[in-house]
């Protein structure tokens, strides 16, 4: 068995279904921000929102960046001269995640593989291309925080899967070696092949909500219906 396992988070632990396209949504967030003294109509704010994330990467500059949306969401306050708070900015993109997300749940199996991990002593980590103030929230409404020895969300680190840095980062943190760990994922070219650049085994698992492309990186072990107990099996046995 491994020492250390890590985890991709959507798609691979929970299913969820957003929706940021829906009129509805940046209807609301407008009368939310005009509300707050920003004014904003829906089509206005959504483009705003767009040409501001885009600016955001673009000052990270590389590939593989990650934007913090939260400064996003205090940039739209601030460009109608309204001044924004850490917390007032947290709050809205928290509002703005639940007003797009149609659902989240965990897949079946999960928290019992979870459980059992712990139960002999293994050490668990989340390490997931996500937003840190949609994603902490979900992980605690879910109840999984408690599981995790460390959760690493790359718009904290400013990059994301599969660059190596992202990677690294855990790894020197945890004092991990790639030997005696899994990173288990649903994304080939995010989770498997950024555990190969760093010689660890993977474990790939497609859901519905996988890339649709598969079989181009090779993965220590594949999972191809989503069914936990063989995924369990695989990760205790190896």
């Amino acid at each position: 068995m491994y020492r250390n396992y890590i985890f991709d988070f959507y798609g691979t632990l929970a299913d969820i279904r957003t929706d940021e396209e829906n009129p509805s949504l940046w209807r609301k967030m407008s009368e939310i921000y005009s509300a707050m003294g920003a004014a904003y109509g829906p089509e206005e704010l959504k483009s705003a929102f767009r040409r501001l994330e885009r600016e955001e990467c673009g000052r990270l500059g590389t590939r593989d960046a990650e934007p913090d949306l939260t400064k996003v969401f205090a940039l739209l306050y601030r460009e109608k001269r309204v001044s924004c708070e850490l917390l007032q900015a947290r709050m809205t993109a928290v509002t703005f995640r639940a007003l797009s997300r149609e659902f989240i749940r965990v897949y079946e199996g999960v928290e019992e593989l979870l459980q059992e991990l712990r139960a002999r002593g293994k050490r668990i980590y989340l390490l997931s291309n996500a937003q840190t103030d949609f994603t902490r929230p979900e992980i605690e409404m879910l109840g999984l925080t408690h599981y995790f020895d460390g959760i690493f969300i790359s718009s904290e680190q400013g990059c994301k899967k599969p660059s190596p840095v992202f990677f690294e980062r855990l790894m020197r943190k945890f004092a991990l070696a790639p030997s005696e760990s899994i990173m288990i994922g649903n994304d080939e070219s995010a989770d498997i092949a950024g555990a190969r650049h760093m010689g660890m085994d993977s474990l790939y698992i497609h859901s519905d909500i996988s890339p649709q492309e598969y079989g181009r990186i090779e993965a220590t072990y594949r999972v191809m219906d989503g069914d936990f107990r063989k995924v369990r099996r695989l990760v205790l046995r190896g």
